[in-house]
């Protein structure tokens, strides 16, 4: 005889209604697929407004809705820009590095640390939300555009 495998009683999670956190970015931008530059910069315009809030302050609900939008945009930008350079975090902040001038003790300094903006420019270490923070409002671009890609 075959068993399945059950969850035990008790330990399944209630399936109530989603946080209203979650609910008003449903209301504001409902997560479907991107079909227009519209839907397009709605949606960027969302994800920038998420993606410069204080790390840690998104509740698991927004932080599900911030990882499927930016799903959502990386689909879109891999359908109409196909052809674009490729668009990873890392180069993008090594070419606006190199278009500015900065050099790799600039960034450390920016960034407040000249060993960190090393790991980062080597590949060792990730943005994150306090350094593309940091780095938007440096040169003036959207968060967006230092956001790791899959």
């Amino acid at each position: 005889m075959r068993r399945t495998a059950t969850r035990p009683i008790g330990k399944h999670r209630a399936q109530g209604r989603p946080a209203p956190a979650y609910l008003a970015l449903i209301d504001a931008f409902p997560l479907r697929p991107l079909r227009s530059d519209d839907d397009y910069d709605a949606a960027l315009a969302l994800l920038d407004s998420l993606a410069i809030r204080p790390e840690g302050s998104l509740d698991p609900a927004e932080q599900d809705y911030l990882d499927t939008l930016t799903m959502l945009v990386e689909a879109y930008d891999r359908e109409h820009y196909a052809d674009a350079k490729e668009r990873d975090a890392l180069s993008m902040l090594k070419y606006v590095m190199e278009e500015s001038g900065m050099t790799q003790a600039d960034l450390g300094r920016l960034l407040g640390n000249r060993a960190l903006a090393s790991l980062i420019l080597n590949g060792h270490r990730q943005l994150s939300k306090s350094h593309i923070r940091k780095l938007a409002d440096h040169f003036k671009v959207s968060p967006a555009l230092f956001l790791q890609e899959g």
